[in-house]
């Protein structure tokens, strides 16, 4: 079972980590991301190389830094977003699992009014008011785990959100409710196998290049969907 880090600690540590002088696979970096070119993030060049430093210097575990790579689902929608800013300008929106902050950033640099990132990972939500302050955007990070609340906004955004089962069950009942509610509900796929067939209808439909670990393929095909 992994220890609980605080808020504060986890910002502590990445605002060392990024301070740190040196480099090296397993540090971070501030880069853009191939398919989001207007946004910076920092990253690092091997997530679990970062990961195992990270756990030793702690001497217990942490959670998987999904935060610290860009993922192919998060990657569409921020290039949606940017495409077509009309989507996010003037309105409120909430970022769902929002890992790097990259879809929420881009939300940002689209003109919307007030942006939530939230993502359960204390180092997620770090790292998404580091890469904010970065990109000097206005986006507002929380931890709450919001799938079981009512979440006041116009649009709800999740990049790679279905990438387990049992993630996936608790996710698109949430998406639904909000889209019921009248939400406009955008979800970044990259067909992880998760995905009920007939539940969301596609928008559009991207060739991402792959950044994450672990990848077979150096583009994914990656779909931005809405419930029907």
């Amino acid at each position: 079972m992994l220890s609980p880090v605080g808020a504060q600690t986890a910002l502590a540590d990445l605002e060392r980590e990024i301070a740190a002088p040196g480099g090296g696979p397993d540090r971070l970096r501030l880069v853009a991301p191939p398919f989001v070119p207007e946004v910076r993030l920092h990253l690092a060049e091997d997530a679990i190389l970062w990961w195992a430093r990270m756990e030793a210097a702690a001497g217990r575990p942490l959670p998987p830094p999904y935060w610290a790579s860009v993922w192919a689902g998060g990657q569409a929608l921020a290039r949606h977003l940017l495409d077509h800013p009309e989507l996010a300008a003037g309105r409120r929106v909430l970022d769902l699992a929002a890992g790097s902050g990259l879809v929420a950033i881009a939300a940002a640099l689209a003109g919307a009014d007030r942006v939530v990132a939230n993502d359960i990972d204390p180092y997620a939500v770090a790292a998404v008011t580091l890469n904010a302050q970065a990109n000097r955007v206005d986006v507002a990070a929380t931890g709450d785990d919001l799938l079981d609340a009512t979440v006041p906004t116009d649009l709800l955004l999740a990049g790679d959100v279905l990438y387990e089962a049992a993630l996936a069950e608790r996710v698109l009942p949430f998406l639904q409710r909000a889209a019921d509610r009248g939400v406009e509900v955008l979800v970044g796929d990259p067909d992880r196998g998760h995905l009920p067939p007939g539940r969301l209808e596609v928008v559009a439909s991207y060739p991402v290049p792959t950044t994450e670990p672990s990848v077979d393929s150096p583009v994914r095909r990656v779909q931005v969907l809405r419930p029907r």
